[in-house]
């Protein structure tokens, strides 16, 4: 899918972060689900402005609409009277739809740093790999430096992102380090009796 060039790809997909943030609060998803049905305009008409009970106490729904007005009315896809923008949501389906596509990658700008932690790091090295042999169509195995151009296109550090790669299994190496595979790509690995060499040596460098 290609986006339309009005398209705002960070902005559409904060609204369905917030949406689903917001789906997650009892308090929130009653509020959410009462302004959609146009119940919090019937609930707003018939109580008067501040009405509180005779010992002095708010009303308990008045009090519980007014602790979850903002987040409502932060939503801007979604008017007071509970219309919605169509057009606005339907550039949230797009982008949600784009970001699933083989086109994302050509969406997402480029990483400035890797995650600081190791897991995460080890984690994200993964999918750049990942996305590298998929964007260069590779259905076979790639040089260290097709890997490493790829690599760069994405992430900084190429050589940190190829190394951890193999480290955690994602990517394959030749015995002699020239040429990298996904490991999916491979025959399924025979079992080798013990002390037999193995056929890539991961903690290599």
């Amino acid at each position: 899918m290609t986006p339309s060039p009005s398209m705002d790809l960070d902005a559409a997909l904060s609204r369905a972060r917030m949406l689903f943030s917001m789906l997650s609060s009892p308090k929130l998803r009653a509020a959410l689900g009462a302004r959609l049905t146009g119940r919090e305009q019937i609930d707003v008409a018939d109580r008067p402005a501040g009405a509180e009970h005779r010992n002095g106490t708010r009303d308990a729904a008045h009090t519980r609409s007014s602790s979850t007005d903002a987040p409502v009315d932060r939503i801007d896809w979604l008017r007071a009277d509970g219309q919605v923008d169509a057009p606005m949501l339907r550039e949230v389906v797009d982008a949600l739809t784009l970001m699933r596509s083989s086109d994302a990658i050509l969406e997402v700008p480029r990483l400035e740093s890797l995650p600081p932690r190791e897991v995460d790091r080890i984690a994200a090295s993964g999918r750049i790999a990942r996305m590298v042999f998929e964007r260069l169509g590779a259905d076979g195995a790639l040089s260290e430096a097709e890997l490493n151009a790829g690599i760069s296109m994405i992430a900084p550090d190429p050589a940190l992102v190829r190394r951890d790669a193999v480290d955690s299994g994602v990517l394959e190496r030749a015995a002699d380090g020239s040429r990298y595979r996904l490991a999916q790509l491979l025959q399924p690995p025979v079992a080798l009796p013990p002390g037999s060499p193995a056929l890539t040596s991961p903690g290599a460098r």
